[in-house]
């Protein structure tokens, strides 16, 4: 893919191309129809072979590059108590993926659980999660929430609630849409890396109006582009809407770690794995 013919064999192989060939003498026609067929089942199998990111070793993969970024860790699994305002004017930011007490997904979280499980220690504060959404603020909330959301983390239902924010509203909505676009599990992390810290809003930086931005510059292979060139045009696209915004203005997440792996061709996110974010690297060897 990536034989001198004689010509009769070049021409043979046009006619079967183009389904124009009903009878040539015996092996040659063989030949050329079992290497067409041949050739089309190595490239459907190697289209089947891809694995994309909702895979569970994949999925941990994203999990830990996500991590890296947000927590400077890849024990991603340590974050379901992590809890903190990192001044990003999004009030309190938390758990697995940063759900935020300023964007409303924090109120979503604490909801699903309180429904699934009525009097949790987080129940009381959802009046007060209601008052602050789309604000910094930290008003009946503070260091008795910060104690409420740590001991939530130890229970299996939290973590559970957690998890299954995380793929309703970010992983899945971001592997579905890199998979319509014809995109390999680097590409889908891409995406959900995105969706993650931009959210999908009909703003400027949403990660819906990056993807169109780079739709301007290239083509996804769904719509006959380059995967490639598709991706390095989003990356462009990511780092203008980065660049809005001084909490996000370091874009080593997209120089050091995404760019990288795109740059190796590594467009299936396969291990090993080697990047750094802030300065800091980190590897994942299988």
């Amino acid at each position: 893919m990536h034989a001198h013919l004689g010509r009769t064999r070049k021409r043979l192989t046009l006619l079967v191309a183009t389904g124009l060939l009903i009878a040539v003498p015996g092996p040659l026609a063989h030949a050329a129809t079992t290497g067409a067929a041949s050739s089309g089942s190595t490239a459907s199998a190697t289209a089947a072979a891809r694995i994309d990111l909702d895979d569970p070793h994949k999925k941990d993969i994203a999990m830990q590059l996500v991590s890296s970024a947000e927590n400077s860790s890849l024990d991603w699994k340590a974050q379901y108590k992590y809890i903190e305002d990192i001044d990003d004017g999004r009030g309190y930011t938390a758990g697995i993926i940063g759900f935020c007490s300023g964007t409303g997904d924090m109120l979503d979280l604490v909801e699903l659980y309180t429904a699934r499980k009525p009097g949790n220690v987080l129940a009381k504060f959802l009046p007060a999660l209601r008052k602050v959404n789309g604000s910094d603020s930290h008003s009946g909330l503070g260091s008795a929430f910060e104690k409420a959301w740590a001991t939530a983390a130890g229970d299996a239902d939290f973590r559970k609630a957690q998890d299954d924010e995380r793929d309703r509203v970010y992983f899945n909505p971001a592997v579905n849409r890199g998979k319509s676009d014809g995109l390999g599990a680097l590409g889908q992390f891409m995406y959900y890396d995105a969706i993650v810290m931009h959210g999908d809003g009909g703003d400027r930086d949403s990660f819906s109006s990056i993807r169109a931005n780079a739709l301007k510059k290239a083509k996804p292979p769904a719509q006959g582009g380059n995967e490639t060139t598709y991706l390095n045009a989003f990356l462009d696209a990511r780092k203008v809407a980065m660049k809005h915004e001084d909490a996000h203005s370091d874009t080593s997440r997209v120089d050091t770690e995404q760019r990288v792996f795109l740059k190796a061709g590594n467009l299936d996110l396969d291990p090993p794995l080697n990047w750094k974010v802030y300065g800091d690297s980190y590897s994942i060897k299988s």
